[in-house]
């Protein structure tokens, strides 16, 4: 038992809470949103490398046992995917401080940020799958906060299709936990593994795991069920873009993941090949989205939609290959997106406006922003070496093991179309002749470069170390592979 494991949770939760009482002192909260984010980083740190030498680590509250108690598990998936998570508010909350207004700061900005790594965070920890759903929860209305902060009219008009959208999805999670309690009579997802196989995965329990997908696809933005996200996600400042691209839908795909390696996978011939083939048309449609738009923030929102049917088609597949480049890739997805959301930030603080066809020409001024952006676009599409490249082999392989050739060449051929998506940026925004317009307004990125410096950092040394990281994402993936290893870890059995 390791109490390690709750400071995820219990660090943005003080600092939230605390943030609230000094809502008319910005710079205080500044600084304490920031002290808690850089403790997030190392507790997350330790906690990934506790994993990687001792093994799968719980938290039971209270000393009450699993499964009657609530119960806490870091394995090395999710103890990655928190640890990237703090990486991912500490460099937000460095592009806030340049990019957003001090009346949007004063009503609770900063606090909202904090309860949403608290929601995020405990979603990946928790061994339960109904405290899943409060954790889903106390997100979602976190986010309800930072989406329409602001109050502009397109913020107020896509947040009630968000709010109204996540109202539903929450209410079918209720309905989905309580027929699986109501067949098994467990909540623990150690326990539910172990009931369901003892069971059998009956005709039943593969219509409730249809029903988990539904539920988790709505939030991950699976296919048909991404409508309410390119409108809900443009509506907030780049930086909330940024948190919620980088970290939301990531919540949902791990969900997925999680419920259709240790719960339901007894059925693979059946859950997981809808799962395959509903992810092969999220590629299609998000690649679609992508090229179809000269909008530079909708082009990087559906190339979210993109990167969430290429991680599940890895897990579709369901070969120690694919498996293991899903872990790869949703680390890398995390990264790039918050990278990408930045440098689009920074791109309209200099233009004043996300239109493409508006401004071109903005390498003449600004050569760092402009190659920094040629990074990222190279590395969200999987050009070798850089941090998309690997995961997205590993994916193609694992497809081609399992027989799904036609889905892992539409993955190959979305990396194609993927790059030209935001090669088109790169090219009519960067070169050409400077406009007019964005020559006299002179529009500043400072303090905006450091965050985004940070995360293409990061992302050339995921795609250069994949050497040292290897053991990591292995491990991760050996867990997602085999169950006993999450039920022996929890049920000490």
């Amino acid at each position: 038992m390791s109490n390690l494991i709750i400071l995820p949770i219990v660090i943005p939760l003080l600092t939230g809470i605390i943030l609230i009482f000094f809502n008319k002192n910005i710079k205080i909260q500044k600084w304490l949103s920031l002290i808690a984010s850089l403790a997030g980083i190392v507790v997350a740190g330790s906690i990934v490398q506790t994993v990687h030498i001792k093994g799968i680590q719980t938290l039971e509250i209270g000393n009450w046992k699993a499964p009657y108690g609530i119960v806490f598990v870091a394995d090395m998936y999710s103890s990655l995917l928190v640890l990237t998570t703090s990486i991912i508010a500490f460099t937000s909350l460095l592009f806030a401080f340049s990019s957003i207004s001090a009346e949007r700061e004063k009503y609770y900005f900063y606090s909202g940020v904090q309860f949403l790594i608290l929601g995020v965070t405990g979603a990946f920890l928790t061994g339960d799958i109904f405290n899943l759903f409060v954790f889903f929860e106390v997100m979602l209305m976190s986010s309800y906060l930072l989406i329409v902060l602001g109050s502009t009219k397109i913020q107020l008009r896509e947040s009630i299709k968000y709010i109204l959208v996540n109202v539903i999805s929450s209410a079918l999670f209720v309905i989905a936990v309580a027929y699986l309690y109501a067949v098994t009579g467990t909540l623990n997802m150690a326990d539910l593994s172990v009931r369901i196989a003892e069971m059998g995965q009956s005709g039943l329990l593969t219509v409730i795991s249809i029903l988990f997908l539904i539920v988790f696809g709505l939030k991950g933005a699976l296919f048909p069920l991404y409508f309410w996200l390119p409108g809900s996600y443009q509506a907030p400042p780049s930086v909330v873009t940024a948190l919620f691209g980088a970290l939301l839908t990531k919540v949902g795909i791990y969900s997925i993941t999680r419920v259709y390696t240790l719960i339901f996978y007894h059925d693979t011939s059946f859950t997981h090949q809808i799962l395959a083939w509903l992810s092969a048309l999220t590629i299609i449609f998000g690649v679609i989205g992508a090229i179809a738009y000269w909008d530079i923030k909708k082009i990087v929102i559906y190339n979210i939609i993109t990167a969430v049917g290429v991680i599940l088609f890895g897990i579709a597949a369901n070969t120690p290959e694919s498996v293991e480049g899903s872990v790869y890739y949703l680390v890398h997805d995390m990264i790039i997106k918050g990278a990408l959301f930045f440098l689009v930030g920074a791109i309209i603080a200099v233009t004043g406006t996300s239109n493409l066809r508006k401004f071109s020409g903005l390498i003449a001024n600004h050569p760092f922003l402009g190659w920094m952006f040629f990074i990222a676009a190279l590395s969200l599409a999987g050009i070798p070496p850089f941090s998309g490249f690997v995961g997205k082999l590993k994916i193609v392989q694992g497809g081609f093991e399992a027989g799904e050739y036609t889905i892992a060449f539409i993955v190959l051929l979305s990396s194609l179309l993927v790059l030209y998506s935001v090669m088109k940026i790169f090219i009519n925004g960067f070169w050409g002749e400077p406009k007019e317009e964005i020559i006299t307004r002179k529009g500043s990125t400072k303090g905006l470069l450091l965050p985004i410096v940070i995360l293409i950092t990061l992302t050339v040394a995921y795609g250069f170390g994949v050497e040292w990281l290897s053991p990591y994402i292995s491990q991760a993936a050996d867990t997602l592979l085999d169950p006993t290893l999450y039920i022996q870890a929890v049920l000490k059995e």
